[in-house]
């Protein structure tokens, strides 16, 4: 069973090994840059998916038609191009399905018991998606950083007589990766006859920030109204920057909840741990006992509720 585990493992770390090294940088940098210019979806095909959609849950029937609309795929897709990983979900699905394997595996050959090993397979299959998560929530952040100081360029472009496409060029020179990469795709979508407006709704799904949202809406109005985009630009890097204020006080007044909360969730792994090697015969009862045993799932239970529960409260909305 260990050896199987094993086996797996060195499996596991060719897939990884593959996603890592395949192809130069120079290759990968245009691959993912064409991808970006097939993003763009025509209002025919949405419509065609929709029936698609709706033929598809009739045949899977009313017990797994919910399963179908959840649309965990296209989410997965959807994460991994704001994480700025351009792999098929099909790589990682299989990446999850080799981790889930060799956890599984392991677990039965060290516990014999059903509910560990399974326990153990899940959160190996889940550290792929805690990775793209990770990646998506430094992405966006960064992006966010830059984007006062990036309308604050383009303000000064427009005030110096350039257009509003030069003004994304300025940018685009200037800064670096996510948002210039961002608005190059703008731009070369715009060259390829998308319009401007759609072009940055576009790019609002690739990076779902409410602060870009608000940009793209004083694009509309100026185009509709005809009013100064630079004085709009100007006022909207004022707000970008105060909501950024706002959000890092509340951050930082709930900093004590949230370390309560990894407390909450990682001691009692990190003790049970500690004891294990230090003193196995304390924790023996708990892994070879049958009421061990429950205790021991019961306690597992309860603490990632309590964790969940903690993060629940905290995500304070303003």
């Amino acid at each position: 069973m260990v050896a199987a585990g094993l086996l797996l493992i060195v499996a596991v770390a060719g897939v990884v090994g593959y996603f890592i090294f395949s192809g130069t940088r120079q290759e990968r940098v245009q691959r993912n840059f064409v991808d970006r210019m097939k993003r763009p979806e025509v209002v025919g095909v949405n419509e065609i998916l929709r029936l698609e959609v709706k033929k598809t849950e009739r045949l899977l029937g009313f017990g797994f038609g919910w399963i179908y609309r959840l649309d965990l795929l296209r989410k997965l897709e959807q994460n991994l191009w704001q994480a700025g990983i351009y792999r098929r979900v099909s790589d990682v699905l299989l990446l999850m399905l080799l981790l889930f394997g060799a956890g599984t595996i392991i677990g039965a050959a060290i516990w014999q018991d059903v509910f560990f090993s399974l326990g153990l397979g899940a959160a190996l299959a889940i550290l792929p998606m805690l990775y793209v998560t990770f990646k998506r929530q430094r992405r966006l952040k960064k992006f966010a950083l830059q984007l006062p100081f990036a309308l604050d360029l383009m303000k000064s472009s427009l005030e110096a007589g350039h257009s509003l496409l030069r003004g994304l060029q300025v940018v685009v020179g200037e800064f670096e990766d996510p948002i210039a990469t961002e608005l190059r795709s703008v731009i070369e979508q715009t060259r390829l006859g998308l319009p401007l407006a759609l072009a940055m709704e576009e790019m609002l799904k690739r990076v779902p920030e409410d602060d870009l949202r608000l940009l793209i809406v004083a694009i509309r109005i100026q185009a509709e109204v005809g009013s100064s985009l630079a004085a709009i630009l100007g006022r909207l890097s004022e707000i970008v920057r105060t909501r950024q204020r706002v959000s890092a006080q509340v951050h930082a007044l709930t900093a004590q909840a949230r370390m309560s909360g990894w407390v909450v969730g990682a001691l009692p792994v990190i003790i049970l741990g500690a004891f294990s090697i230090i003193q196995p015969s304390y924790t023996y009862t708990l892994f070879h006992d049958p009421g061990g045993q429950r205790l021991l799932k019961i306690a597992a239970t309860l603490d990632v509720l309590a964790f969940l529960s903690i993060r629940k409260l905290l995500k304070v909305k303003f």
